[in-house]
């Protein structure tokens, strides 16, 4: 396990050797991910993405995630704003590639970290973006599974099981939970700063998935028209475990012109 600090916060980040002379990718996991939760069945989702196409790779979790400090008093003081994913594209993200000497990544964003990684890229230069299951603005269908995730993570199971992955299991799931179910939420919209985004852009979420629309997609494309879209059967919120293969292929197939 290797650290890098920023802003005075200790961040988890795992490193995989690729290509010095193409851009590298840089991992960014959902709301309630870690670097150890892109690892499904055995096999890690980013070693797979970095062997397909020859890249190198940078893996790390966000702050009260997986190894990482935690956020303290995360339900009171330490609460985050509705604008979390965005201090996160334009502020750790930049410090965190300048610390590693990256300069225009590939970016590859699951949910929040897809919605982390449009913003980014609307503001700083990256080589290419995929995002999986980004979220663009606020849907019902979204607060009502954060919703029931909260009774899953009380009573359910969830919290064991998410221990596995978080060394303070309680800031990883409060920060996410409480913030998407806060009424200043609901006007998160990040359209406008998609419009701004010149990158090669490839988007793939599932038919089946429960956190979103295929709205986000529509309205993606519809932001930066330059989008390659896939969209999956039988698959839920997390292409790269409901249909890895498949979702492997297209994207090193979206990235094999980019050398």
């Amino acid at each position: 396990m290797n650290w890098v600090e920023i802003a005075g916060t200790r961040l988890e980040v795992q490193s995989i050797a690729g290509s010095a002379g193409l851009a590298p990718l840089v991992f960014l996991h959902e709301g309630l991910g870690s670097v150890s939760l892109w690892t499904q069945r055995g096999r890690s989702w980013p070693q797979a993405v970095c062997q397909a196409t020859g890249r190198a790779g940078l893996v790390y979790s966000r702050r009260g995630y997986g190894q990482s400090d935690p956020v303290p008093d995360v339900r009171g003081a330490g609460r985050l704003a509705p604008d979390y994913m965005h201090r996160e594209a334009w502020e750790v993200l930049p410090a965190l590639l300048a610390s590693q000497g990256i300069a225009q990544p590939v970016l590859l964003g699951h949910s929040d970290g897809a919605s982390i990684a449009l913003l980014h890229a609307s503001r700083h230069p990256v080589s290419a973006a995929i995002v999986m299951a980004p979220h663009l603005m606020v849907e019902d269908v979204a607060v009502q599974a954060i919703a029931q995730a909260t009774a899953a993570f009380e009573s359910g199971g969830l919290r064991e099981r998410l221990a596995r992955h978080h060394a303070d299991v309680d800031s990883a799931f409060w920060q996410w939970n409480d913030v998407w179910l806060s009424p200043g939420f609901r006007s998160f919209d990040i359209r406008p700063d998609c419009r701004r985004i010149r990158a090669p852009l490839l988007a793939i979420q599932g038919l089946g998935d429960e956190y979103g629309t295929l709205a986000q997609l529509d309205e993606l494309a519809l932001a930066a028209p330059q989008t390659e879209q896939l969209r999956l059967p039988d698959c839920g919120h997390s292409p790269q475990r409901d249909q890895p293969d498949r979702t492997l292929e297209v994207i090193a197939g979206f990235l094999q012109p980019m050398r």
